[in-house]
């Protein structure tokens, strides 16, 4: 699997073991528009044998969704038309805040990279999505 943390300046990536058990970070790609993302992240899924995607859906903290999740719909969507491969919005309210926590308590060269967050975020996500599957099949 993979999922993605959606930013402005950035997408956060992170990966699951094949047998979708466990979340690793794998770093974030740039932003260069949705064409240029899309086939990237086509591209990436292709390479490491991606049969899912999960992307964070950012909801108000209420539950409403804004433009944030409104883009990350379209994106979504985008994504499942290029790949083929089903892609599930998964709510990401706390990750960015589980994953600025995290890293405080991490060396000082590590906090200063954004891409660390990002990744991490993503990492989160792929965390929640799985754990709920997990509760789902038992």
């Amino acid at each position: 699997m993979l999922a993605l943390d959606l930013g402005t300046r950035r997408i956060g990536l992170a990966v699951s073991d094949a047998a979708a058990e466990i979340a690793f970070p794998a770093g974030a790609l740039e932003r260069r528009g949705l064409a240029a993302d899309v086939e990237a992240l086509r591209d990436l899924a292709r390479e490491r044998g991606v049969v899912q995607v999960v992307l964070g859906l950012p909801l108000h903290m209420d539950g409403r969704a804004g433009t944030g999740a409104e883009a990350a719909r379209r994106f979504a969507h985008a994504l499942a038309e290029a790949t083929g491969l089903p892609v599930e919005l998964v709510d990401e309210r706390w990750t960015s805040v589980e994953a600025e926590r995290a890293l405080r308590a991490a060396p000082r060269r590590a906090r200063r990279r954004k891409e660390t967050v990002d990744a991490l975020a993503a990492t989160l996500i792929l965390r929640t999505f799985l754990a709920r599957a997990a509760g789902d099949a038992a």
